[in-house]
């Protein structure tokens, strides 16, 4: 019997560089883990370490994972309430010498910013992740993807090879990270329609002349808008001010 390496081990053992490139791989492995799902989904047993569970059973089963836990509770939160909700809620019952890590988007931050304030292991990155969560290091938790009356479907993980593989991009993710208390609130003003328009209009490169004729004010109107906006973003350009807005989720990742 041996121990699967912890999220610190692993963090440990990254080459230089390569943690800018596990990101996408860990939304590749969601990906292949959702399609080896497709596969099973209507089988009621357990195949090779994926166990699919319905919307109903989706709340029981992540109490479970996550207050069984005895050394570590990894989550990646997405912006959906009612998982944000659910997770944080269990994530405050765990005992005290359980490590716990949330990685969360803006939009799953606004869902409950006091809870996730309230915890110490808390990093914010600037797009939508896929939500899981790995317990211990020896099970796991995914979202699936799904749209209509099959919302809220999930898989348990418990395959050894692809839980490690989970713990090891989660800790390359993890790395990029913004640390909680580096992330700024977010004024209702840069929450505000006008402002996301602003934004995209910056980001799509028209002229402020353009772009002031598109949101019907003036030309003066419009560049007072994007000064004022500029400063709260403590953007000393155009071009970072897209890009902090995109790290506060006040603008979509480009594609």
């Amino acid at each position: 019997m041996f121990d699967l390496p912890t999220v610190g081990d692993l963090e440990e053992s990254l080459p230089q560089g390569h943690a800018a490139r596990l990101e996408q791989t860990l939304l590749q492995a969601r990906a292949l883990i959702e399609s080896t799902m497709s596969l099973h989904r209507r089988r009621p047993a357990t195949v090779s370490g994926v166990t699919h569970t319905d919307a109903e059973v989706t709340t029981e089963t992540l109490e479970r994972l996550i207050l069984r836990a005895r050394r570590s509770v990894n989550v990646a939160l997405t912006g959906s309430v009612a998982f944000v909700e659910t997770v944080l809620r269990c994530v405050a019952e765990v005992p005290s010498g359980v490590t716990v890590r949330v990685l969360c988007t803006p939009a799953a931050l606004e869902v409950s910013p006091a809870r996730l304030r309230g915890l110490a292991g808390v990093r914010i990155l600037p797009h939508e992740l896929s939500g899981f969560v790995v317990a211990d290091g020896t099970s796991a938790f995914l979202r699936l993807a799904t749209q209509g009356p099959a919302d809220g479907r999930a898989a348990v993980v418990t395959d050894r090879a692809a839980v490690s593989t989970l713990q090891l991009l989660y800790a390359g993710v993890w790395s990029r990270g913004r640390r909680l208390v580096d992330h700024p609130e977010v004024s209702p003003r840069l929450r505000s329609e006008l402002t996301r328009r602003i934004l995209e209009q910056l980001r799509s490169g028209r002229t402020d002349a353009t772009a002031a004729v598109e949101l019907q004010v003036s030309l003066r109107t419009y560049r007072r808008h994007v000064a004022e906006i500029m400063r709260e973003l403590n953007a000393s350009s155009r071009f970072q001010a897209g890009v902090r807005a995109v790290e506060l989720g006040l603008l979509p990742k480009a594609a």
